[in-house]
């Protein structure tokens, strides 16, 4: 398949998508912000203050396990949003979402946030269609991990991120992949030179380009196209 369907390049599509009167209701409170590489958008088990609206970069959502143990259960960028519990008004998660690959968004006040969703249906069925969304690319997320070799869960990793960026090239460090992934150092080294033997990637120090985006569908098999797929059913 292509690329995911999302909205033209700077915008968010969850905004993009609400009728012009909800747009004029919440874009007053929308402050434009910088999304660094590794920001902490939200800390594990403490009440969301703020919701961002991506408009460039990738989200990463990473549960916690004892020992320092982390993995990667989901990732978003200009399609979605941080701050799932205030659309479920639960007000926090013990999940963190970090920013893995920079960029830019939209930023609200979860309380003005909370308002709006409880004012406005039509806000609301938006976003609780996202977050049906992402539920879905969770779950996909927990088969691919259990039941994938290494190669195809990278190359189903690697095209989500291609989703979600503008080019074809992200960057990205192989600790911070052995995160995502949930493997050691090593594993990720031994999976990128596998793809780049295969001429699907090119790896340099911090940076991945994608070069035979067809050859990674084919590689990820059916771990990849599922919540894709979904994604356009709701959002169009």
């Amino acid at each position: 398949m292509t690329k995911l369907s999302i909205c033209p390049s700077g915008q968010n599509c969850l905004i993009h998508a609400m009728s012009a009167e909800d747009r004029a209701l919440i874009e007053p409170h929308l402050k434009m912000c910088d999304l660094e590489q590794q920001q902490l958008l939200e800390t594990a088990d403490e009440p969301v203050e703020t919701v961002y609206f991506p408009v460039s970069g990738i989200g990463s959502m990473i549960a916690l396990g004892g020992q320092g143990r982390k993995i990667e259960t989901g990732i978003f960028g200009r399609e979605g949003m941080s701050g799932t519990a205030v659309v479920m008004d639960t007000g926090q998660s013990p999940q963190e979402i970090v920013m893995q690959v920079g960029g830019r968004g939209f930023a609200i006040e979860a309380d003005i946030l909370r308002d709006l969703i409880a004012s406005r249906p039509s806000v609301q069925r938006i976003l609780l269609r996202y977050v049906q969304v992402l539920a879905t690319q969770t779950a996909h997320t927990a088969l691919s991990n259990g039941q994938s070799k290494l190669e195809e869960r990278l190359a189903r990793w690697l095209l989500m991120c291609h989703d979600r960026i503008g080019g074809d090239e992200m960057e990205l460090t192989h600790d911070f992949l052995s995160i995502m992934l949930g493997v050691r150092r090593a594993g990720v080294t031994v999976g990128t030179h596998l793809l780049e033997g295969k001429g699907m990637i090119r790896a340099t120090r911090g940076m991945i380009r994608i070069l035979d985006r067809e050859g990674l569908e084919e590689l990820a098999e059916a771990s990849y196209g599922v919540p894709e797929r979904e994604y356009e059913r709701l959002m169009g």
